[in-house]
This record gives structure tokens, sequence and C-alpha cells, in this order.
């Protein structure tokens, strides 16, 4: 059964984590997921993928984590996400630390997002070159896995190296939370295959896929698919999508397509505009779950 959540830039003017986490939890969704940018410098020299004019919200984001605690201290079973987290701008040591103790303290209830970011400027502040980004990515996050799953953590890598080390509390979840690739080019599936757990494609309606040749989304599942099968992986692959609107028809082709969990879009804004919107998805959502 298709799980439904909700997706919003949590921001210092907009609803607080903590009141929109209980209404998500009220009212029957099964996630939230908060995005994260650490600043966007002023230069704007990196066109923003979404259009011309960059939403101020991308750079008045909290920390994820620090909200998804916030989220996760008045809720008991709604699970918190990442969507996504930009790892090329994390210390893996550290973000595993960030990782396991808001796993654990939340009683395994985190779902990460990862992605490996799309400004240049912004990441290169980090000290990742751009053109480096997706092997700096794959190193920290197998890296961060090691971490989660071994008293005597070790890794060497180009990018990330360091000896034994110990590190607690693990998560609660064996192995760590579940990694979901933000991306959808064609070296995506084969990435998820090696070192994440599901896709997490952002959505874009049929119109806008036709005009701009954007992503398939049945080939994606199925591309995601084999690289599963052809890494001999257990299991199977998950496949959540964000950003979708109010649209009871693409809701349905989602779920059709094999979409287990579908993420509604909501603006970075006060609890006045926000907190009717949730109610709106939940009817939406119950249509899809009864």
């Amino acid at each position: 059964m298709t799980q439904f959540g909700l997706l919003m830039f949590a921001t210092d003017y907009a609803v607080d984590p903590q009141t929109l986490a209980q209404q998500a939890e009220m009212f029957g969704f099964e996630s939230l997921f908060f995005p994260e940018h650490t600043h966007i410098p002023a230069s704007r020299k990196s066109p923003w993928p979404g259009g011309k004019e960059l939403p101020k919200e991308y750079w008045h984001t909290f920390d994820p984590f620090i909200a998804l605690g916030m989220a996760a201290s008045v809720t008991q079973n709604l699970k918190l996400g990442t969507g996504i987290s930009l790892v090329t701008e994390r210390d893996p040591i550290l973000m595993a630390k960030q990782v396991a103790t808001l796993d654990h303290l939340s009683n395994g209830r985190l779902v990460l997002g990862v992605g490996a970011g799309w400004n240049a400027e912004e990441m290169e502040n980090h000290g990742t070159p751009f053109d480096k980004r997706w092997p700096i990515l794959r190193e920290r996050t197998l890296a961060m896995r090691e971490i989660w799953r071994s008293e005597e953590a070790e890794f060497h890598g180009e990018f990330v190296d360091f000896e034994k080390i110990w590190s607690y509390p693990k998560p609660k979840q064996s192995g760590g939370p579940p990694i979901l690739m933000g991306a959808s080019s064609r070296f995506t599936y084969d990435r998820i295959a090696e070192y994440a757990d599901g896709w997490m494609p952002i959505y874009q309606d049929h119109a806008r896929r036709q005009a701009s040749g954007g992503v398939d989304y049945a080939a994606g599942i199925a591309n995601t698919r084999e690289a599963w099968q052809a890494r001999g992986r257990d299991g199977q692959p998950s496949f959540s999508i964000f950003g979708v609107g109010p649209d009871r028809r693409a809701v349905s082709e989602l779920v059709e397509l094999g979409f287990d969990r579908v993420l509604f879009a909501l603006p970075s804004d006060s609890a006045d505009v926000v907190l009717p919107l949730v109610e709106k998805y939940a009817a939406i959502a119950h249509e899809f779950s009864a």
C-alpha cells in the first residue's frame, strides 16, 4: 500500500516543526520530510533547476536534523525524513553521529534522503569540488554505513580515510536508516543499487515532463529494479516521490506506477496557510488508503 507524507522547507518564518509534525500525525500521514541548504552563496552563479528566481526558503532553512528532532519530540509514530540531505556538505563522521542520534532517540523513525546538490558555489564553500560531488557522496555514504554497522569502523577511500574508530549510539534501525537517492540521471540507478535503498525523484506533472523531456518514472523504477538485481541485492528497492500537489489524477498515476510513498508539497508559510493544506492533502490521501 502506498504511504503518504508531507514535505516542507522548515524555515524561521514558517509554521514550526513541532506544530506541523503534530498535525501530520493527527491526520494520519506516514511521514514528514525537510530539505536542507546550509546557505546560498550571494553570487547566485549556479542556476536553480526549478526556474529563474530562487525562492527565499532556500537560504532560510533550519538544519534538518535539529528540526526533525523537534518533530520527533512531539510525535510517536511519524517517520522523519530528509528530502534531501546534502551529504557533499557534511563531514561523514559527524553526520553519522547526528543520524544515529536522531534515529536512536526517535526509536528508529528516520528516513535519510540524500543527494549531491546542484549549487556548485555552495558545496565548494564546504571544500567539495563540483566535479567530484558524486564520488564524494558515495564514499561518505559508505563510510557512514560502516560506522553504523561496526563496533570498530574503518574506511579507506580517496576522499574519506580513517583508521578504526568507536562511535555510539548506533541507530535503532539495524545497519542505519533506509537511504533514498534524490537524483534522476542515468547513473542514479546503479548508485542506488550499490549504496542506497531506494529512489526519491522530484515530481513533475505530465505536461512539464512532455515539454522538457523530463524524468520517465516508469523507466526509472524499472531501471532501479534491474540495477538492484544485477548487484545481487536482497529484498526490493523502495520508491518515494516528493513535491506532489493536490492533484488526484497525479496521485492515482503515481500509485499505479508503483511508488510506495507520495510526499505532498507544502509552502514554507505560516500555520494559517499551511495547516488547511495539511487537512486538504489528508482527504486526498484517505481516498487512496481506504
